[in-house]
């Protein structure tokens, strides 16, 4: 399946009914008086949350969305009906923007969360509704008021506890597939995982989401390979596991870390500053550990705070999983 992440569609509610003219016409009735019902309301266009949904995959095969009109009034005072909402269904983290003004409309993050994203028009008064002391058989009625209409723009950012960070290839797939159900792509070449994929994590009656993100590359804050797609979903995430290749010498595992740090910092501060762990990745690796613990002191990263894993074997997966589930309690490291 595709992930689909930005979507643009235009919305139109219904149109309100019009209003009745008219004036009762019977047998042995001859000065009738007016009777004409209102005009139902049209329908409203709402953008509400499915926890079913995980994609904006729908709105490229369709965007426009139009509910429908209100039911016009009729003789004897019968009002139009009213006409149903028309509803969106959009998978939770979807942003909803003004696409003419740049509005934030409603952040949607929560199943049933719901947005107005164009009031319907209301139904026009029937001429039975100007009835007055002063004036009895009133001749007008109300058109029925148009719905509105709006161009939308949606961005979907992902919501997971943790999200998996690192270089291109550093193992973040393998990771996931090892401490979750989720079945991303594997490959041994750079940007294997070309899009977000989320696996629930299950791990000593702990439940979390963790989030296997594109990999980064410098220049990324700038839209540069993955870039804008990767940080936005990074944005929701409690706390963050750094992936790092430790086949590596000491120095490019270091400036590795580096350079994905920076390019959050760059792409905005706050999300550089969220709790980090770092996971030594490829320990079945000859030299990977020695080259690891080299890395950390040249970070000077708090040692409580570093695994050294195996995510092709699951050596250190365990040990792994209990520093995630603590960051559901007590959190990780400030300094990182």
């Amino acid at each position: 399946m595709h992930f689909i992440d930005e979507a643009a569609i235009t919305v139109r509610a219904g149109d309100g009914g019009r209003g009745c003219l008219s004036f009762r016409r019977e047998k042995f009735v001859p000065r009738g008086g007016p009777d004409g019902g209102n005009g139902g309301n049209g329908g409203s266009v709402l953008i509400e949350v499915s926890p079913h949904l995980s994609t904006l995959l729908d709105f490229r095969y369709r965007r426009i969305f139009k509910a429908k009109r209100g039911q016009h009034g009729m003789g004897k005072k019968m009002h139009g009906k009213n006409a149903p909402d028309l509803v969106i269904a959009v998978p939770p983290g979807t942003l909803v923007y003004d696409d003419e003004t740049g509005v934030l409309l409603s952040d949607l993050t929560k199943p049933g969360d719901t947005l107005v994203a164009a009031a319907g028009g209301r139904g026009g008064r029937g001429n039975a509704a100007f009835v007055s002391s002063t004036r009895q058989a009133p001749d007008r009625a109300d058109p029925g008021r148009p719905g509105e209409e709006r161009k939308l723009r949606l961005s979907l950012k992902l919501i997971a506890n943790i999200g998996l960070v690192g270089l291109p290839n550093a193992g973040k797939s393998t990771l996931l597939s090892r401490i979750s159900r989720a079945k991303p792509k594997i490959a041994d070449y750079p940007f294997t995982t070309l899009s977000p994929v989320l696996g629930v994590v299950l791990h000593r009656d702990e439940e979390f989401v963790v989030a296997d993100l594109p990999g980064l590359i410098e220049g990324a804050h700038r839209g540069a390979g993955l870039g804008h797609r990767f940080l936005k979903h990074a944005e929701r995430t409690e706390g963050l596991v750094h992936v790092l290749d430790s086949a590596r010498p000491a120095e490019e595992i270091a400036e590795a870390y580096r350079v994905v740090r920076e390019e959050m910092e760059k792409f905005r501060p706050e999300l550089a500053q969220r709790p980090t762990l770092l996971a030594f990745n490829k320990m079945d690796v000859t030299g990977a550990r020695k080259s690891a613990e080299e890395a950390r002191a040249l970070l000077n990263f708090p040692e409580g705070d570093a695994y050294y894993i195996s995510a092709a074997t699951g050596r250190g997966i365990t040990a792994l999983l209990d520093g995630l589930a603590a960051l559901r309690k007590t959190g990780f490291s400030d300094a990182y």
